[in-house]
């Protein structure tokens, strides 16, 4: 099994006639990713791939019948009008690798997500991977690295940093455990999905037998994490690293996101409410894998 993504998924691309529309279009159909249509206002009759481009979601839908996902390759100003597009088509899962993002939008597009039941990854995700089965968005970047640093298996993978997405599957893999799925939640200061909602979703994935994160400072995604565990909504073994326990207040480490500021947001509270809460946290992603192994029968 997986959350949320797996081999009969079917995916709209907007903005696949892009450059990085097309290119990350091409990734996703190679890796296995069911990817049945693109919209690109204008733009339709044109082909990309071999797969189909519409001016509208409603028209791709029209056509192929439910889709259930769309990844969005669209600039940052537009990305609002985009979001709602596929959520008003009736897409429920939207992925968005895009970053910069007017704060505002980013709001508005969260608070119309979570109105319609929406599943909103991002904004500025690199996208989930399911091993074997589908990818959406970039992570893993080619079908040959992804193969190399996604083994499916049973430990679910959340990482707040982009560039070290790859880092917890590959030393989960060289410790001869596999991921069930792993994702990049976004980089914004405001998510729509967050950790607290994907370990509610690891949860009731029978093949997810713990969850390993890679976090950092800034923000309050891993106090409430911790917050679901502590409330029972989240009772597998949970392994977390904080990245950034150095940061003096007010620097930005890695994204805008990850500030600390008055207090708030620092390594040393995360760690605290994590642990109390039944966590374990560890002092480096290295120690992630043995960790789990300790945890789990294998």
């Amino acid at each position: 099994m997986s959350i949320i993504l797996d081999e009969n998924t079917t995916v709209v691309v907007q903005g696949m006639t892009g450059r990085e529309g097309s290119l990350r279009t091409k990734y996703m159909q190679d890796y296995g990713t069911k990817v049945v249509a693109g919209v690109t206002p204008g733009k339709g009759g044109m082909e990309v791939h071999g797969i189909p481009v519409y001016n509208t979601v409603k028209e791709a839908i029209r056509a192929h019948g439910e889709i259930d996902a769309s990844v969005t390759f669209i600039p940052g100003p537009a990305l609002k009008g985009a979001v709602y597009e596929a959520i008003d088509a009736g897409i429920k899962f939207v992925c968005s690798p895009v970053e910069r993002i007017p704060i505002h939008d980013v709001i508005d597009m969260v608070s119309y997500a979570r109105k319609h039941d929406v599943m909103l990854l991002g904004p500025g995700s690199l996208g989930m991977i399911t091993p074997g089965k589908a990818v959406v968005g970039w992570l893993g970047g080619s079908v040959d690295w992804a193969s190399t640093l996604f083994d499916p298996g049973p430990i679910g993978v959340i990482s707040r940093s982009g560039g070290q997405s790859g880092t917890v599957p590959w030393a989960l893999k060289v410790a001869g455990l596999g991921i069930s799925t792993a994702l990049h939640i976004g980089t914004e200061p405001v998510l729509g999905l967050t950790m607290a909602d994907v370990l509610k979703k690891f949860e009731k994935d029978e093949q997810t037998k713990a969850v390993a994160v890679f976090g950092e400072i800034g923000g309050t995604l891993e106090e409430e994490a911790a917050e679901v565990v502590a409330n029972g909504e989240f009772t597998k073994p949970l392994v977390v690293f904080i990245a950034g326990a150095w940061a003096p207040e007010g620097m930005r480490f890695s994204h805008a996101s990850s500030i600390v500021e008055k207090g708030r947001g620092t390594a040393q509270g995360k760690m605290k409410a994590l642990t109390e809460a039944g966590a374990y946290v560890v002092d480096s992603p290295e120690e992630i894998a043995p960790k789990i192994k300790e945890l789990i029968a294998v």
